[in-house]
């Protein structure tokens, strides 16, 4: 299920846009909409602020009686919101201050369907993407959904496996070494460092013959014959290549 807010002070434009989001989704099985309308903008804002409603996607009017679209659009990201805020206009005026507020999209007015099918398709695909980066993992007493891009590595010590995240915490984990790299295999980011580490390479600030350095200050210890399967999975991750000296 996917959340749409439309903010747009015409009513007769919100009934068509939604009429059009409608159509979309009988078209796509996997596109469940719950999309909702608003004819002032700082109802919304106010839903926003109160209610930490956050929308999947804004379709947002520039041209506002209170308050200009842009600016709307910068409260959001002043509170924090990642909201994916597509502006609707009768003008390309606006368009490199939509840019200014991280739009994802810039729709002169009047939208069809020709070019909003296709904006969704994208969207969409992006957020399955998204959903995808993150893996479950069994905590003390609870199961925690963590973004992959926030581990920056797991540590065995003794019986017991931890996994350090980027904001300097971690965690004492329910699952054994073999486990967790098993749950890693389809992200290319992962690599077993010998038997007690496994290490983001996004992670990774350098590499030498003995040591890992990890961004959070971190030192690894390399294994005996571990630092050339190593570098090698190093630069093909970032360089689609083997590497050479």
């Amino acid at each position: 299920m996917y959340r749409i807010a439309l903010c747009d002070d015409e009513n007769r434009e919100l009934e068509k846009t939604e009429q059009m989001l409608y159509s979309y989704g009988k078209t796509r099985t996997d596109a469940e909409f719950h999309t909702e309308c608003f004819l002032d903008a700082g109802e919304f804002i106010l839903r926003v602020r109160e209610k930490n409603y956050e929308p999947d996607i804004l379709f947002l009017d520039i041209y506002m009686p209170e308050k200009t679209g842009i600016e709307i659009a910068r409260e959001l990201r002043e509170m924090g919101s990642k909201t994916r805020i597509v502006f609707l206009t009768m003008s390309n005026e606006h368009a490199l201050e939509a840019y200014g507020v991280d739009a994802a999209q810039y729709l002169v007015k009047p939208v069809t369907e020709e070019k909003l099918f296709p904006l969704l398709d994208r969207f969409l695909g992006e957020m399955r993407e998204e959903k995808s980066r993150f893996i479950l993992l069994r905590t003390e007493g609870r199961i925690c959904r963590v973004a992959v891009r926030d581990i920056v590595y797991f540590e065995a010590q003794g019986k017991k496996q931890f996994v350090h995240f980027a904001d300097g915490s971690y965690c004492l984990l329910r699952i054994t070494m073999a486990e967790i790299y098993g749950m890693l295999s389809g992200y290319r980011e992962f690599v077993r460092v010998g038997a007690a580490y496994i290490v983001n390479l996004e992670h990774v600030e350098s590499l030498s013959g003995k040591e890992l350095f990890m961004d959070g200050g971190k030192t690894i210890y390399l294994p005996r014959g571990s630092y050339q399967p190593l570098r090698e999975r190093y630069f093909k991750y970032f360089c689609g290549e083997e590497g050479g000296e």
